[in-house]
């Protein structure tokens, strides 16, 4: 394609904000790993919510929607909607509890909750899984789409597209510490979205497609309208919708939507001014990426299967792009290079946006466990403030120099997507029950790890013969739970002073504490005005309240794109009364 001097200027001036917010943030994020890794601990909401949202939508995310809308239809988005009910109970539950932890990372958890070596091993090897191997997989699938973005509308080549994208994302990420992080995503997630609406836009009225009634008229999309699968074919209807709100939300872990929170969504959470802060801004978040973010990329993917409706279709219109990274998903970028010069400028740069805010956080993220769970924990304890920090921006370019060279040797971010949910099956529930069940210990956590990584490969090499991947996942999850929940019973619990410390500085409902608070009680390491009673069933019934309230909306939005007024008329009243619901029960919390 030929850019324009204007599309060009937008990109370059675009570049330029951003390294100039990560300059001016740099004032600040050298001072301490507090300031470098939580921004001092002061954000506010509106801040921390957009960072999330900003971190969620990356350049790999509307490549993923293409991908399964063309594949599995609008309904095949439950794969990743199912997870706003972890969402919301991170948002009603756990945001509290983190901001009260105190802790730098999520990972410094396991040693204020469980005891002894294996605490300390729980950490130090989650440090280097999470920070280093699990997080280049998720920031290399990232890439892909860079790639791919910048092989269909720059005509780059690989390693060019991740040397331009890369170079100002570290740049910035490694002057401008979490501060410079949160506040280029407020930048680059109003970027964003201004040019993934006006680009939908765009698309659905070009002459090929010929506007928003032909679209969902047309024979190849009007069968892949439906926000709920067929009910008829039992074994989509299970695998799409079924499974993922039963099982998948709460027993799989995924960066973004931990169950219990965690990763970087706890690192934002932990940033925050207070308690009340870190709550709302979990709730923007899920608002904002579950409601208000979907639909423009869905119509695009839809106005993609009239345009491109095969993959040979792909093939034939870029024949200059490797054919090893030709996939569903790389219609999404075939279709923005429809778009006139100017507009082409702005949805350009909010793609470079969309990768660096994901990149920028998983760099920070992943520094911030090697740097505090392991450099400083384990090999250098009397490490300088400013020597942690030095470490925590070296670690951020090695970091990026290996996702890039993992993206090289990948093809499609889908089946990347499929095989975390599958290597997480069944330890989400440690991540919810940790915090009120006092028997859970380190070895739990342990063996949860171990077990769904070998079960999950043994089902990718097909040792049981081949089968659905929603089945996979309920072997996963079944084997994983009772295999840590055996493991649970048969080691020692974790210390009973550790318990002690951990309920009386977190103070969860004490129905799962019981048996420490009474032997507290009795020792006397716990008064009677430490027990708190907790207001579990209130904060579970915003749970249910707040997802339906979200649900409705996401509903509401794509019934009205349909025309189907009744039905949006309807939606719009459930989600209204449920948030009017909600804000009443808010004032009792």
């Amino acid at each position: 394609m030929n850019l324009s001097t204007l599309d060009w200027g937008l990109i370059i001036a675009f570049f330029v904000v951003s390294l100039g917010i990560g300059l001016y943030a740099s004032r600040k994020s050298g001072k301490s790993t507090s300031e470098f890794f939580l921004s001092g601990r002061n954000m506010p909401w509106w801040l921390l919510g957009i960072s999330m949202v900003a971190t969620t939508f990356s350049a790999d995310t509307p490549n993923l929607v293409t991908d399964i809308v063309r594949k599995d239809g609008v309904a095949g988005n439950w794969v990743w909607w199912a997870f706003l009910l972890t969402g919301m109970l991170t948002v009603f539950v756990y945001a509290r509890l983190w901001r009260r932890s105190g802790v730098l990372t999520d990972l410094e958890f396991y040693e204020l909750r469980y005891s002894g070596k294996a605490a300390a091993f729980l950490r130090g090897f989650r440090g280097v899984y999470l920070g280093v191997f699990f997080n280049i997989i998720v920031m290399a699938t990232v890439c892909l789409a860079a790639i791919k973005i910048g092989s269909v509308l720059l005509d780059l080549s690989p390693i060019k597209t991740l040397l331009i994208a890369s170079i100002v994302t570290v740049a910035y990420s490694t002057l401008g510490g979490l501060r410079g992080i949160i506040l280029t995503d407020f930048f680059q997630f109003g970027l964003a979205m201004v040019g993934t609406i006006f680009a939908a836009y765009y698309i659905v009225n070009l002459p090929e497609v010929g506007g928003l009634e032909k679209l969902l008229a047309h024979e190849n999309v009007k069968d892949s309208l439906s926000i709920i699968p067929d009910w008829n074919d039992k074994e989509l209807f299970y695998s799409l919708l079924v499974i993922p709100l039963a099982v998948q939300w709460w027993s799989s872990y995924y960066p973004g939507a931990e169950p219990g929170g965690g990763g970087y969504i706890a690192q934002r959470m932990l940033a925050a001014k207070d308690e009340k802060n870190a709550v709302l801004a979990t709730l923007l978040f899920n608002i904002s990426h579950y409601a208000l973010r979907p639909w423009p990329w869905i119509l695009i993917a839809l106005a993609s299967m009239v345009v491109f409706p095969t993959m040979e279709s792909l093939q034939v219109a870029f024949p200059n792009v490797d054919i090893s990274i030709i996939n569903d998903d790389l219609a999404y970028p075939a279709m923005i290079s429809y778009l006139p010069n100017g507009l082409l400028g702005i949805v350009l740069a909010s793609l470079i946006a969309a990768f660096m805010s994901t990149i920028s956080t998983h760099l920070n993220w992943g520094a911030s466990y090697l740097v505090n769970d392991v450099y400083k924990r384990f090999v250098k304890p009397d490490a300088s403030e400013k020597q942690l920090v030095n470490m925590g921006r070296v670690v951020t370019v090695i970091l990026m120099i290996l996702a890039g060279a993992i993206a090289l040797m990948m093809d499609n971010a889908k089946q990347v997507f499929d095989y975390i949910v599958l290597v997480g099956a069944g330890t989400g529930l440690i991540f919810i029950l940790r915090w009120f069940w006092w028997r859970i210990n380190a070895y739990s956590e342990i063996a949860a790890m171990v077990i769904s990584f070998v079960v999950a490969l043994m089902l990718k090499m097909e040792v049981f013969g081949k089968m659905a991947g929603h089945k996979q996942l309920l072997i996963g999850v079944s084997v994983t739970t009772i295999g840590w929940l055996l493991v649970t019973f048969l080691t020692r619990p974790t210390d009973q002073k550790t318990l002690v410390n951990f309920y009386k500085k977190i103070q969860p409902a004490k129905v799962g504490w019981m048996p420490v608070i009474e032997d507290g009680l009795k020792r006397q390491t716990i008064q009677t005005s430490d027990v708190q009673t907790g207001k579990l069933p209130i904060q579970i019934l915003c749970l249910f309240l707040g997802s339906i309230m979200v649900y409705a909306a996401l509903f509401c939005v794509g019934y009205w794109l349909y025309g189907q007024t009744s039905d949006a008329i309807l939606a719009t009243v459930i989600s209204v009364v449920c948030g009017g619901a909600l804000m009443s029960l808010w004032k009792k919390l």
